[in-house]
């Protein structure tokens, strides 16, 4: 569900999802399917392409929090 391009796919893949396992009334299921029913609006903003973030630029933003720190290590707040 994550990878697919477009909204529609990605919900084709849930409710694909919902009703196989729909039969077996699983409460836990039940509960995350609702969950996701509830929170539809956000995941269907996730698969647009202008709302993708680049790994590369999360990775840069980690590692140059880690060399402040690594740096500001045993200096005191005065």
């Amino acid at each position: 569900m994550w990878s697919d391009q477009t909204e529609g796919w990605a919900r084709r893949f849930f409710d694909n999802g919902k009703q196989a396992l729909k039969w077996q009334r699983l409460k836990p299921y039940e509960k995350f399917a609702k969950m996701i029913e509830k929170h539809w609006e956000g995941i269907a903003a996730y698969s647009k392409p202008e709302n993708k973030v680049s790994l590369g630029f999360v990775e840069e933003l980690n590692n140059k929090i880690r060399v402040i720190q690594r740096r500001a290590y045993g200096l005191r707040d005065e």
